[in-house]
């Protein structure tokens, strides 16, 4: 939850009530999920549309849509989906997954809506209330096998005939692969040049022509390639203006980007406390660890890198919801130096575990698999190191 080195400057009282709510709804509703998962009782599939389902159920996914389509505040509020992220991936990074992915894959939807004031399509009027419900699954699909960092190099094609756009290509990295009920998808509509040429398309999972092939991942959740082969939709499926697809699928990230901050906060958060209880309880050469000045010396930068992160995290959702401009340096430092003091700390925690640490199934152990992610999706360490640089040279 916030504490109060952030209470003054980032947070409404409305935050630390839905902060309180998303830590309860995590520690007893998500972690029993979590736990028949990983003995086996549950797999990848039905973990993840019980993640979805219980997080609808508990009213927590109508903060990922406007409440235009059934959300909770008139536009996505990002301190809100922060302190649920930090809450959730506390206990299961599986759980905070299976939240991000219903923005993440549903708010294209909104984003012309919002952006313009036009008026909400027939799509994103039927799907995005099911997606606050948690009754719908979706998932974005924009990574190519040559198309990660650099979007604009999308090869995924969408030719026109008639009243139907025709896809024909591959996505790769996509979560929710094999469960989502539809995907956004980045496709190249004209032969324009890089950007110009991508659109952005809302295509249903059941659709002929779409298949996926699943992969595993170190921090498994549901994740594959999701293959186009003349797969057809409707072109009333097109979700903004032709030729939009580059600032829609950019919008979409900024606006989730500092989020994945707070996921890394709240790994971060139970390293530190899982080390601390650990260390209390430890002895070598006659005296708990906790008197050992190495150890403490190791919390002492844990909790310091901890909250440096989580300042940098609410400062760029706060200067988010309040509209501030030229907001992009602030995100990509949160992103950046969250992540990367999150992977910090939860190796320091399986340091301090010793041999405990590395043994499947203890939670530092999963937190060391689920950390690791962080700092590849949604952008980089090294692309957001090269948007800050850019930043400050053009100052």
């Amino acid at each position: 939850m916030p504490g109060p080195a952030l209470e003054s400057f980032f947070f409404d009282d409305v935050h630390y009530a839905i902060a309180r709510d998303a830590a309860r709804v995590a520690r007893e509703r998500m972690a029993p999920i979590r736990d028949r998962f990983e003995s086996g009782a549950a797999d990848e599939d039905e973990a993840a549309r019980a993640f979805t389902r219980e997080l609808g159920a508990a009213g927590l996914l109508d903060l990922c849509v406007p409440e235009d389509f059934g959300g909770r505040f008139p536009l996505v509020d990002l301190r809100a989906l922060c302190v649920v992220r930090e809450a959730l991936a506390y206990e299961s990074g599986f759980a905070d997954t299976c939240f991000v992915l219903q923005g993440l894959g549903g708010y294209p939807m909104a984003l012309p809506h919002v952006r313009d004031g036009s008026e909400p399509t027939a799509l994103s009027k039927e799907w995005l209330p099911r997606v606050a419900r948690g009754e719908a699954i979706s998932a974005f699909a924009v990574t190519e096998p040559e198309a990660g960092s650099d979007l604009a190099a999308c090869s995924t094609r969408a030719r026109r005939e008639g009243d139907q756009w025709i896809l024909n290509g591959e996505k790769t990295f996509i979560s929710n692969a094999g469960v989502a009920d539809f995907f956004t998808v980045l496709a190249r509509t004209s032969e324009l040049p890089g950007a110009k040429g991508l659109s952005m398309i809302f295509v249903p999972a059941s659709t002929p022509g779409v298949r996926v092939e699943r992969f595993r991942v170190i921090a498994p959740h549901p994740i594959g390639k999701v293959i186009f082969h003349e797969a057809r939709v409707p072109v009333a499926n097109l979700l903004d203006a032709e030729g939009g697809g580059m600032r829609l699928a950019l919008s979409n990230l900024d606006l989730f980007r500092t989020s994945v901050g707070a996921a890394a906060c709240g790994f971060a958060r139970r390293a530190l406390d899982d080390s601390i209880a650990r260390v209390k309880t430890r002895s070598q050469f006659g005296k708990p660890l906790s008197e050992q000045q190495l150890t403490r010396a190791a919390l002492a930068e844990m909790a310091t890198d901890l909250e440096a992160a989580r300042l940098l995290v609410y400062r760029a959702a706060a200067a988010q919801d309040r509209g501030a401009s030229r907001l992009t340096s602030a995100v990509s430092m949160a992103k950046l130096f969250a992540t990367e003091a999150a992977q910090r700390i939860v190796d320091r925690a399986v340091q301090l575990h010793g041999g405990l640490g590395v043994v499947h199934g203890t939670t530092v152990e999963r937190l060391y698999r689920d950390v690791r992610a962080l700092r590849i999706y949604e952008g980089t360490t090294e692309i957001q190191k090269l948007v800050i640089a850019k930043g400050l040279l053009e100052i």
